[in-house]
């Protein structure tokens, strides 16, 4: 059986499914008490983006076995097509039933991020506004965190603002490394009509502008920690976007730019986290 799911698991695109989880996670615990709750926000956030992760990799097969693409078990011929559809299907009808479960509020903030993901792989990758489906994903986050709460309170501006901002830096390094083969497959999102070189340098201002944003939006003076961080992720963001990321990169460098963005995020998370600061 391992024959079948391991190329499964890996179809998944397990590196970004395991860092959103990871840090919602960490959000709802930090948030509030009730483990029952955090148990549902963090299994919701799961299965929504096995879903995503799923519905990419069996929809785009035929374009990455054409771009030579042998790290996509579906496209090499690993895993079948219908079996990741099928896949994709069970976890989103599975997050429909997690979502809901933590409140109604809840869980329609959690879906129209996870069916704006789903928009992105079906059509929305290809055209200018593939931007957009990351910010409403990322927004939706701390949107399901906060609105899963007792009394099911409004998120802060500022949380969905930096999740927006983070879900564009987000976009722009995960395209980054497959800018040149998108745009010999005719897929013409944002990132590929800027180019590999503006987008290496639009990059880093989504993620300073999120960091920057929870650093100075919640309530409190920031103290010297805050502005170490704040510095220490423009700095973070520049070099790796511009150096790591840089056009004659590859290998281990590859996914250096959306390496980046995770560790951003996590930074933020922690940053958070450690000001004792909510999302609602």
């Amino acid at each position: 059986m391992s024959h079948v799911w391991a190329p499964l698991a890996l179809s998944c695109h397990p590196g970004p499914v395991a860092a959103v989880t990871v840090l919602v996670s960490a959000l709802a615990v930090g948030s509030g008490p009730g483990t029952g709750r955090q148990v549902l926000v963090t299994a919701a956030v799961f299965t929504g983006q096995l879903s995503v992760g799923w519905c990419n990799d069996a929809h785009d097969a035929p374009r990455d076995a054409e771009a030579g693409r042998r790290g996509k078990p579906v496209a090499r011929g690993a895993s079948a097509p219908g079996t990741v559809w099928g896949a994709a299907f069970a976890a989103l009808a599975l997050c429909v039933v997690l979502s809901f479960a933590c409140g109604a509020a809840a869980g329609a903030a959690h879906l129209t991020g996870v069916l704006a993901a789903w928009a992105y792989n079906l059509r929305l990758k290809e055209t200018p506004l593939s931007w957009l489906p990351y910010a409403i994903g990322f927004a939706s986050l701390p949107c399901v965190v906060a609105l899963s709460l007792p009394g099911s309170p409004w998120p802060a501006w500022w949380a969905v603002a930096a999740g927006a901002l983070l879900g564009v830096a987000a976009h722009l390094g995960d395209v980054l490394p497959d800018i040149e083969a998108d745009l010999r497959a005719g897929v013409r999102g944002l990132p590929q009509r800027l180019g590999a070189a503006r987008t290496r340098l639009l990059l880093p201002l989504p993620l300073c502008a999120a960091t920057a944003v929870l650093a100075l939006g919640p309530p409190g003076t920031p103290g010297g920690p805050v502005v170490a961080v704040l510095c220490g992720v423009a700095v973070c963001a520049v070099v790796v976007t511009t150096v790591c990321a840089g056009p004659r990169r590859g290998g281990s460098w590859r996914k250096a730019a959306l390496a980046g963005t995770v560790a951003v995020a996590s930074a933020d998370v922690a940053l958070l986290l450690t000001r004792g600061t909510g999302v609602a």
